[in-house]
């Protein structure tokens, strides 16, 4: 027969009153063997490759479970369906220990058995399908829309749109229509980019402007305060939100959740976004209040973020609660948080507790520059991978469940994502340049403008001015900068890494989580 759908063995002591069962399947595709034992059909197992087991429980001998477990240990990828009169729930448990694909109690017709056999070998099939028809359509509303005057509302649900497919896809690498998901990804990119080039200078002079990195203590965690609840901000660094999707699962059984977003200011860097969401201020204005932040970034200093903790009790004098006892703290590795972790319960008595975890933006670091995690990171579906194995073994969702016990409120965010870069853009520049791969800041700074902002006048983006003819380049969409004399070294060294510091959607868009804790 041509087309066959499967191969089936069905086990029952009662064979001989299945024929029109048998018949039925037959003549839906299936080849079909059988045996009234479960000695021949272990025996039959090893010599012909089944596609599904039919297993009866109450046979002479060898009974349905001992036979599944011989199967097993032959094939433990072969798809058991069990169909007996036993109704007992000690075997169902038994089956379902097994991983016994499903579990029907007879008089069954041939019809159920057929769509048992349907569901457990064509159901990836049938909804890969399904999938890809309704993500055709999905394309063609996603293109309407980027041709509507959108707003900042109506770009984080595209967005969000668009990472719901990511995370689909993932599931369906196999679908083969991938790249049309990249292309439009990009595409969205560079309106997201235009848009943000003509929005970004008027928020920053309008106190209706949407939640910036320097918004989010004041709008997510004073609220808390101010109904006098214990509060945890948890700022994971370089996190996005379509990492936040898949860490999701996990935080759902302990906490009832807020969905927010935030912008990230540019640079989508640390030193800017980290600090403001610590400081409650724009760049300009931290180092004019901290002069030894501008010390630091004049000279390049290897951390640009040590001062947080000043500023987050600073922050808190200013919003008037200088009296609140707080707790900071930055966890850099598995061993300083499982450290931590110990001695968490120290901590219960805070009334504000703000953890830095660089995790994540480690990965992103690094994952150019290992074997390992080149292959385990080939894309964004392995990089939303890694994420999720990590937290959901990390120290971090135990401390995570422990705040849900201890009745605090959590809010998580992050300061920046990051960008999968692909396409290289010169730059020409002094010496004394910043290093960075998606934006640089210094004098004479020069690129081409289709693929970067270029700021001549830091002050329009409330960023600090440092010295005579100071120049901001910003890259867009997936472009990353490289010097022309150095060009081929540092595309190879580059192309393809997780950077951060430019405008794009998965840099700029950051979420802000409210957790509160399931009574």
């Amino acid at each position: 027969m041509e087309n066959i759908r499967g191969e089936i063995l069905w086990i029952d002591d009662e064979i001989q009153h299945l024929k029109p069962h048998i018949m039925y399947l037959e003549s839906k595709g299936y080849n079909i063997d059988s045996t009234n034992n479960g000695n021949d059909g272990v025996i039959l197992a090893k010599k012909n490759k089944y596609d599904i087991v039919l297993l009866d429980q109450n046979m002479p001998g060898m009974d349905g479970l001992s036979t599944l477990k011989e199967l097993k240990i032959n094939n433990s990828l072969v798809t058991i369906i069990m169909i007996t009169k036993t109704e007992d729930e000690w075997l169902m448990d038994e089956a379902i220990v097994e991983k016994v694909e499903q579990f029907l109690i007879k008089p069954v017709n041939p019809s159920q058995i057929f769509m048992a056999c349907k569901q457990a070998l064509e159901r990836a099939l049938i909804r890969s399908e399904k999938l890809m028809k309704d993500y055709l359509n999905e394309i063609r509303k996603i293109d309407d829309d980027l041709n509507l005057d959108l707003d900042i509302d109506k770009w984080w649900k595209l967005y969000d749109r668009l990472v719901d497919w990511q995370i689909k896809f993932d599931e369906h690498k196999d679908m083969g229509i991938n790249h049309i998901l990249n292309d439009q990804s990009k595409n969205c990119n560079k309106e997201f980019s235009f848009f943000i080039e003509k929005n970004y200078c008027e928020w920053l002079k309008s106190k209706k402007r949407p939640v910036l990195s320097n918004d989010i203590f004041k709008n997510h965690v004073i609220p808390h305060m101010n109904d006098n609840k214990k509060v945890c901000m948890i700022v994971i660094d370089c996190l996005r939100y379509d990492h936040f999707k898949v860490m999701r699962e996990f935080l759902e059984p302990y906490f009832d959740m807020n969905i927010n977003y935030a912008l990230s200011l540019i640079p989508t860097a640390t030193v800017y976004s980290r600090n403001a969401i610590f400081s409650g201020l724009f760049p300009d204005e931290l180092i004019e209040k901290y002069p030894e932040q501008m010390l630091d970034m004049r000279r390049n200093s290897s951390s640009l973020n040590k001062h947080e903790e000043l500023f987050l009790n600073d922050q808190l004098r200013r919003e008037g609660f200088p009296y609140k006892k707080t707790h900071y703290h930055k966890i850099w590795d598995v061993e300083e948080g499982n450290r931590f972790l110990k001695k968490f319960h120290e901590h219960y008595n805070k009334d504000v507790i703000s953890l830095v975890v660089n995790f994540v933006d480690l990965l992103a670091h690094n994952s150019s520059q290992t074997n390992v995690l080149k292959e385990i990171m080939y894309d964004d579906a392995g990089f939303r991978s890694a994420v999720k194995i990590w937290f959901e073994n990390s120290w971090l969702l135990k401390i995570l469940k422990k705040l849900s016990e201890e009745n605090y409120n959590v809010v998580i965010t992050s300061d920046h994502g990051s960008i999968r870069v692909g396409s290289s853009t010169m730059v020409s520049a002094d010496k004394g340049a910043s290093t960075g791969v998606r934006y640089k800041y210094g004098r004479n700074l020069n690129t081409n403008r289709k693929n970067a902002l270029v700021i001549k006048n830091p002050e329009d983006y409330r960023l600090p001015n440092f010295g005579p003819q100071p120049t901001y380049i910003i890259a867009k969409e997936n472009y990353y900068f490289v010097y022309p004399n150095e060009a081929k070294k540092y595309q190879a060294k580059f192309r393809n890494s997780y950077q951060h510091g430019g405008i794009s959607l998965e840099e700029i868009f950051i979420p802000v989580i409210n957790l509160s804790g399931k009574r």
